[in-house]
């Protein structure tokens, strides 16, 4: 156990403890990391379980489904990326993503090449300072460029079982396209996904066996306080309690607090009188079955234009011939009125009440049907057997905060205000860990905590417990989650070649 003395606490004997409140991808990240260093943590989760959210299913190595996004912020992805797969390993579904631009799209595919180039190299390079870091395979099959010749003469190869190439993953989307429906090159590129039920068995896990990490479920926090002398900070929250049947009302102390509520970051940002712009944005994505399905499929990408109706089409696939959709349009993972912006008054956004019911109560049976059977017919513009599909599920859904006032901003991690007071304001899964890295640097450099010599470690080596838990027991936690979710459990299992 780390004790630090000095005036941080009212009792110098007593250990330096962080508060976190929420216990989605960012909050349970930074809570585990500082835990494994054995810094004292108590997590505070209003859900019954942890990573509960938005609906993660991309990894994001590049960034390369993002045209409107910055080169600094794909290289900031690929390097976050990289580190999210080291500290989650069991977290990836490897395979690679395809990237498409239709007829119809104004983009042209030669626009993407200076970037994938780009990003190549950047790979290249940190493999070359840390071979630990090739988690997205060889540097220098990245990415490839497939002309329609070489997809026309990919379409009459036989389906592999098991892929065992690059070519081997293009074949069934060889198989299934119209290519005069498309402009070329077609590009694959070693993006990965993620399993967001695999990432919550993990978090979970590793919670469990880190002494240093006190997690608290259905717990609501309702008020912060800080003591303006020490800069210490009191907590108050309501906690469900089976054995009463009812809540009750808990106070504790804490040295640093960190917000990691997600979209609800501003209600505690209004409580520490801490103000923030910010955006939130309701989003779904949409569970489908394709009994008809034939090989095993990369993730597609078809790029288009956010917001209008050939808005962008991505095809993400999982085991026994599940996917999952979206679709960049307001009628299918995009809302009418689903970006709501903070305001003088209040850091916090607030949605429609039409999402904030479904944050609460979840989706009507209707709602699932029209919504998820407009997701197939989108997807079928690009791959016409995929009008057979049907509903597989409930939609994957959540509100995603974007820090600021850019909606296209997708690389952000952490900021800090106020004493002893730090945002999590992570916007895609894998700046996590930057976030955590952050509030480290900062504890340190505040002379709040001493450098933890493992620091000197590698990652691994840093987050013993989280990157060293079995494959099968991960596996099985995911699944458990899946179910409870009330999700198919094939969604947690692993999706790669081998």
């Amino acid at each position: 156990m780390m004790h630090v003395n000095g005036s941080h606490s009212t009792d110098p004997q007593q250990p330096f403890k962080i508060g976190v409140v929420g216990g989605g991808i960012a909050g349970s990240t930074i809570a585990l990391r500082l835990a494994e260093l054995g810094i004292e943590v108590q997590l505070f989760e209003s859900g019954t379980s942890l990573v509960n959210g938005p609906p993660i299913c991309h990894l994001h190595a590049g960034g390369n489904l993002y045209r409107e996004i910055s080169d600094q912020q794909c290289l900031t992805l690929l390097h976050e990326s990289i580190d999210t797969l080291r500290i989650f390993p069991h977290a990836a579904n490897i395979r690679p993503t395809v990237i498409a631009v239709p007829q119809q799209d104004p983009g042209d595919p030669a626009a993407l090449l200076p970037r994938l180039n780009l990003l190549q190299q950047a790979y290249q390079t940190i493999v070359a300072e840390n071979p630990a870091n090739e988690v997205l395979g060889d540097p220098a099959h990245y990415y490839k460029l497939y002309h329609r010749d070489e997809l026309e003469q990919l379409a009459r190869m036989p389906l592999p079982e098991t892929p065992a190439s690059l070519d081997d993953w293009m074949i069934p989307v060889a198989r299934n396209l119209e290519f005069d429906a498309f402009k070329f090159p077609l590009v694959l590129v070693q993006e990965y996904g993620l399993s967001v039920f695999r990432l919550a068995a993990t978090a979970t896990l590793a919670a469990e066996k880190i002494p240093h990490c006190q997690v608290e479920t259905e717990a609501q926090v309702i008020d912060i306080q800080q003591d303006s002398s020490t800069g210490r900070w009191s907590v108050t929250y309501q906690q469900y309690k089976p054995l009463y049947q009812d809540h009750r009302t808990y106070t504790t102390e804490v040295d640093y607090l960190i917000n990691a509520c997600g979209f609800r970051t501003g209600q505690l940002d209004d409580m520490a009188q801490l103000p923030r712009d910010r955006m939130v944005e309701f989003k779904a994505a949409y569970i489908t079955h394709w009994a008809e399905c034939e090989g095993v499929w990369p993730e597609v990408i078809f790029h288009g234009q956010r917001g209008t109706p050939q808005g962008m089409a991505q095809l993400t696939p999982y085991p026994d011939g599940y996917f999952q959709l979206h679709g960049m349009t307001p009628e299918i993972t995009l809302f009418q009125d689903g970006l709501a912006r903070s305001t003088e008054s209040s850091a916090q956004p607030v949605l429609r009440q039409r999402f904030i019911r479904k944050l609460r109560d979840g989706w009507q049976a209707d709602e699932i049907d029209t919504r998820t059977s407009r997701a197939i017919a989108h997807m079928a513009q690009f791959v016409p057997a995929y009008q057979s599909a049907t509903v597989g599920g409930n939609p994957l859904f959540g509100a995603q905060q974007i820090p600021g006032n850019d909606p296209s901003l997708r690389a952000a991690d952490l900021s800090f205000a106020g004493q002893r007071y730090a945002r999590a304001e992570v916007v895609k899964a894998s700046s996590a860990l930057s976030a955590a890295n952050q509030v480290l640097s900062q504890l340190i450099e505040e002379k709040l905590l001493p450098a933890p010599a493992k620091l000197k470690l590698s990652l691994e080596q840093q987050l013993p417990i989280m990157t060293g838990l079995p494959p099968d027991a991960v596996i099985q936690k995911a699944e458990q989650l899946a179910e409870e979710r009330k999700y198919p459990t094939a969604m947690a299992r692993l999706y790669q070649a081998s």
